[in-house]
C-alpha cells in the first residue's frame, strides 16, 4: 500500500482502503477542535452512503472513523465486518477496551500481534488494558520489560496510570507532571492529570487539562463531558451545553450527553434549597434506622422481621391493617409499635399520607431499568471505586459520602444518594447501571 507520510486530508480521505497509518496520517492533517469533528462526521456519512452493506475494505474505513468519533459500539460492529487483518484487530482491540470488555481487548491485540502488529505498540496496549482491568502488579511487570526510550511519552502515561491504579497516588501526578513538561500536548497524560486536579478541587487547572484533550481527534468524550459538568456547576450553562453538543454532534445517540444535556438545560430554572436538602438528609438518617435497635417484644420483632420490615422507613410504609392482618400479631404488639413511632415523631402509615415524604421515596422512571440481581460475592463488594468508572460529578458526591468500595456504595439507598449537593436522576441512573455490571444495586428501604 502506497506510504500515508505527506499526504493531505482530502487525499487520504478519498482512500478506499485503510490501515494504522493512514488513520494516524489523518489526524495530524485534520484541524483541531470542531472543525476536526466536522470533517470526520462528513466523510463517515459520505463512506457510509455509497458502502451501505458495511463489509469488507469499506468496513474497516468506515469502523475506524465511528471510533475517531468515539462511536465505539457501532465501530466494533462495522469492524467485525471488515477485511480480517492486523489493523482491524488492532482497532477492534482499542474498541473494546473503550467499551471496558477488557478480556476481549487482549484476545484482540493479541491477534493483532500475530498478523503482524508492532509488537512495541500492542505491549504498550495491553500494559494498559491489565492497569484498567485491576491487574496493577501485572501490568508493572510488564511495563519493566518495556523501554522508556522507545516508548517516549506513552512510556510516562502508562508508568503514572499503573501508579495511580496501584494507589500511589502521588508518584503518578509527580510523573505526569513531568511528562507534561516534556510533551504538553500528551492528551493521555493530560487527562488522567486533569481528573485528579477535578477531584481534588483543582477546577481551574482541570479545566486548561482538559482543553488540551481535546485539542484534535481523537476526542476524549469523557473530556468534554466532565468539561460540561464544571462549567454547569459554575453557573456557566451555556459553555456547558456547547460542550455537550460537541459530543452529540459527533455521536447523536451518545445517552449521557442527551441527559446531561437535559439536566442542564433544566439547571437554568432550577432552585437548590440547600436547607431543605439537610432536613432531608436528616429524615433519611431516622428512617434508616433497623427496627433492631429499639426494644421490642420478641412477638413484636419476630412478626416485624417475617414481614421484611427492617427499619422505620419500612414501618411508616406500612398501615395498622397490613400489620393486624398478619398472623400472630394483635393490638398489644400494635400499641407497643405505635408508641416507639410516636417517640420519633413518626406513626404508621404516614408516609402515604405525608406529601414529602412520598416524593422523597418515589422517583422517575429509570432509562436503565435493570433486573433483580443475584447474590454477590464478597471479592466483587470489596473492589476499590477508584478501580471503576464514574463521571466526575458522581465520582465526587461519593467521595463527599465517603463511599469507598462497591459494596459500601450498594449499601446506601437513593435517597441518601439524592440528598446529596448536585446529585440529580442523571448521576443516580449511572450508579445504578455501574452497580449492575457487577452483580449489586442500592440497598431498598
Amino acid at each position: 500500500m502506497e506510504q500515508s507520510v505527506g499526504m493531505g486530508f482530502e487525499e487520504l480521505a478519498a482512500r478506499e482502503s485503510w490501515s494504522a497509518e493512514d488513520v494516524k496520517a489523518l489526524v495530524s492533517q485534520a484541524a483541531g477542535g470542531g472543525d476536526a469533528v466536522r470533517r470526520l462526521r462528513h466523510l463517515l456519512q459520505d463512506t457510509e452512503s455509497r458502502h451501505p452493506d458495511v463489509k469488507g475494505a469499506a468496513a474497516l474505513k468506515i469502523g475506524m472513523l465511528r471510533y475517531l468519533l468515539c462511536r465505539f459500539p457501532e465501530a466494533a460492529t462495522a469492524l467485525a465486518a471488515a477485511t480480517d487483518n492486523k489493523d482491524r484487530r488492532f482497532y477492534q482491540a482499542l474498541c473494546y477496551k473503550q467499551l471496558r470488555q477488557f478480556a476481549r481487548s487482549v484476545e484482540e491485540f493479541e491477534r493483532a500481534r500475530d498478523k503482524g502488529f508492532d509488537s512495541l505498540i500492542v505491549d504498550s496496549q495491553l500494559v494498559e488494558v491489565k492497569a484498567l482491568a485491576g491487574d496493577t502488579d501485572g501490568a508493572a511487570k510488564m511495563l519493566r520489560q518495556l523501554s522508556s526510550a522507545t516508548l517516549g511519552g506513552r512510556y510516562a502515561y502508562l508508568r503514572g496510570l499503573v501508579d495511580e491504579l496501584a494507589g500511589k497516588t502521588e508518584q503518578a501526578v509527580a510523573t505526569y507532571q513531568a511528562a507534561l513538561v516534556n510533551d504538553p500536548y500528551n492528551n493521555e497524560v493530560a487527562f488522567r492529570l486533569a481528573y485528579y486536579c477535578d477531584l481534588h478541587g483543582d477546577e481551574d487547572r482541570a479545566i486548561e487539562l482538559y482543553k488540551t484533550c481535546i485539542s484534535h481527534p481523537p476526542v476524549f468524550i469523557s473530556a468534554l463531558m466532565n468539561l460540561a459538568i464544571l462549567m454547569e456547576d459554575s453557573g456557566r450553562y451555556e459553555a456547558a451545553a456547547g460542550y455537550l453538543r460537541r459530543i452529540l454532534a459527533a455521536n447523536p445517540a451518545h445517552a449521557r450527553a442527551r441527559l446531561f444535556l437535559k439536566d442542564v438545560e433544566a439547571s437554568r430554572t432550577m432552585y437548590y434549597d440547600e436547607d431543605q436538602a439537610k432536613r432531608t438528609a436528616k429524615r433519611n438518617a431516622v428512617l434508616d434506622i433497623p427496627v433492631t435497635d429499639f426494644e421490642l417484644s420478641v412477638r413484636a420483632r419476630n412478626c416485624l422481621k417475617k414481614m421484611n420490615v427492617r427499619s422505620l422507613g419500612d414501618l411508616v410504609r406500612t398501615s395498622e391493617a397490613d400489620l393486624l392482618a398478619y398472623k400472630n400479631f394483635g393490638e398489644t404488639s400494635l400499641k407497643e409499635i405505635k408508641d416507639m413511632l410516636t417517640a420519633k415523631g413518626l406513626r404508621l402509615g404516614q408516609l402515604a399520607e405525608d406529601d414529602m415524604l412520598s416524593t422523597l421515596f418515589t422517583s422517575t422512571p429509570d432509562p436503565f431499568p435493570v433486573e433483580p440481581t443475584k447474590p454477590s460475592n464478597e471479592g466483587v463488594r470489596s473492589i476499590p471505586l477508584a478501580q471503576v468508572e464514574f463521571s466526575i460529578r458522581a465520582r465526587k458526591a461519593l467521595e463527599s459520602l465517603k463511599i469507598a468500595t462497591l459494596g459500601d456504595l450498594a449499601h446506601r439507598t437513593e435517597a441518601e444518594l439524592l440528598a446529596c449537593k448536585n446529585f440529580g436522576q442523571t448521576s443516580l441512573n449511572e450508579i445504578v447501571q455501574r452497580l449492575n455490571e457487577y452483580g449489586l444495586r442500592l440497598r431498598e428501604v
